[in-house]
């Protein structure tokens, strides 16, 4: 992820001080944070709560990342109560004396099994679970939940020529610069609009900064038409698409850029098929 601002590291700091997690002797946080929580988590200590309101998971992962493994697994209650902050980038903690307005801009990053056992779609390991046990266990993720992803894909089984493989690949170093190269192009894009990244683009300004031309607007219809993506969805490819276009430098989004965003949007079309 790229570095933080002074501005976002002063509200990180703010809400762990809070929070009452912000480690001994250190002063502001200049590490965006990764929480990461077990499926059990209850709904107050995610969302936030108590008599006197504290920050929950989703706020102590504000300007970083909220990592959820065993997606399905997590009370049904926990994952609906996402859809707001992620819509929204705050949570509003109600008390009978009270209410507390917590910021929660995240970026959620979650993982789950393709069925019950875990080997749908695998070649050796044939997957044992019914076609009603696939899909009890898939609708336990609901459509508005997983429509506020902007992406989801598939994850083969790693072979064994890749683990073994000494072939040159990009460091972490190498990507973190393209990152913050790309986050630079944003920032300066957004000068005056109130925002620092395309992910915070309202609807006005996707229709402002992530213009199409007349080729990629053809594509888009078709994929909109063809694979019954929703309103929203509509925003997140353009999104996306424009993010893929900063990081390779451009200046317009291109049907390449374009391609890759539809292509991110998978489950779409075969989630709840």
């Amino acid at each position: 992820m790229p570095d933080m601002v002074i501005e976002e590291a002063l509200e990180v700091t703010k809400i762990h001080s809070v929070a009452g997690t912000l480690p001994f002797k250190e002063g502001i946080l200049t590490q965006r944070p990764f929480r990461e929580v077990h499926h059990t988590i209850s709904y107050a200590a995610l969302i936030g709560g108590g008599s006197f309101p504290q920050p929950g998971e989703i706020s102590l992962s504000h300007n970083g990342v909220l990592f959820l493994d065993e997606l399905p697994e997590f009370h049904r209650d926990c994952l609906e109560a996402l859809r707001q902050p992620l819509e929204d980038g705050y949570v509003r903690v109600s008390r009978v004396k009270n209410s507390s307005l917590f910021p929660a801009s995240f970026m959620l990053v979650a993982a789950m099994n393709p069925c019950p056992c875990g080997s749908l779609g695998q070649h050796k390991n044939l997957c044992r679970c019914s076609t009603t046990q696939i899909a009890r266990y898939r609708s336990k993720i609901s459509g508005p939940l997983l429509d506020r992803i902007d992406i989801h894909i598939d994850v083969p089984a790693a072979r064994y020529q890749d683990l073994t493989s000494n072939l040159p690949a990009e460091n972490s170093a190498q990507i973190k610069e393209r990152v913050n190269k790309a986050t630079a192009i944003q920032r300066e894009r957004f000068k005056g609009e109130g925002i620092l990244s395309n992910a915070l683009m309202s609807h006005k300004q996707v229709r402002k900064f992530c213009v199409l031309g007349k080729e990629e607007s053809e594509l888009l219809k078709m994929a909109m038409t063809e694979l019954n993506f929703s309103a929203r969805a509509y925003d997140k490819i353009l999104k996306v698409s424009r993010t893929i276009g900063d990081l390779a430098g451009s200046e317009q989004i291109k049907t390449e850029h374009l391609s890759e965003a539809i292509q991110y949007r998978s489950l779409d079309r075969d989630f709840f098929v």
